[in-house]
């Protein structure tokens, strides 16, 4: 799964980087602890894209409170088409989620041992979700795409994001027609790189750029 983010990355730059028209107003960055229910800055196709905030934490139309059932952080990839709560949004309301990196845990006995996750080649990992407003308010709200781990996640974890390339965002997105569902797929093994960081990111309340650095040894 993925239960946490991270991201430097410039909110001007990552409008242009898409295309997109920004957002007057949009999360404060950086951020390097990003939580479920936090705002983050995600790409949408409406009559053009958008770069706008949005509550992490999908919300299915049937809630009527924000609390009203599980969080749903992430859907799975294997089920999304079936699921009451993601099968109008994987085929109307496809998202693009770049951020800096993304969070792990490894559980050890008792102990749950943080890593994190980002490109190895230094660009914006560009994560594939699905959103739906909600409530009379019209609240934005998303999820993050979920698949079988591949061979570099599977000893941290068995679910890994959906990363979209940039041939395929505009697949993602449904300005090519069909074919966003063979994109769920894990990531090839040389895209993501990680390292183990401070047990300090297992409290949601913390901050600081230390919390993406390697682990001292």
């Amino acid at each position: 799964m993925c239960g946490r983010m991270a991201n430097t990355l410039p909110h001007d730059a990552m409008a242009n980087l898409f295309a997109a028209t920004p957002a007057n107003a949009l999360p404060p960055l950086p951020d390097y602890n990003i939580c479920p229910t936090q705002e983050v800055a995600v790409v949408t196709q409406e009559g053009g894209r958008r770069y706008r905030p949005m509550r992490w934490g999908f919300l299915p139309v049937w809630y009527k409170a924000v609390n009203d059932g599980p969080l749903l952080i992430n859907a799975r990839a294997e089920t999304v088409a079936e699921k009451p709560a993601f099968r109008k949004a994987v085929r109307e309301r496809r998202c693009l989620v770049p951020v800096s990196g993304f969070y792990e845990w490894y559980r050890a006995g008792e102990e749950k041992l943080p890593h994190y996750f980002h490109r190895a080649d230094g660009e914006p990992l560009v994560m594939a979700g699905l959103w739906q407003d909600w409530g009379e308010d019209a609240l934005p709200t998303f999820a993050v795409l979920t698949i079988e781990a591949n061979a570099l996640m599977a000893p941290i974890h068995n679910r890994i994001p959906v990363v979209v390339e940039p041939q395929d965002w505009a697949k993602w997105l449904g300005e090519e027609g069909h074919g966003a569902a063979t994109l769920m797929q894990p990531p090839a093994e040389e895209v993501l790189t990680f390292h183990r960081v401070d047990k300090a990111v297992n409290s949601n309340r913390a901050a600081g750029p230390d919390l993406i650095e390697p682990l001292a040894a």
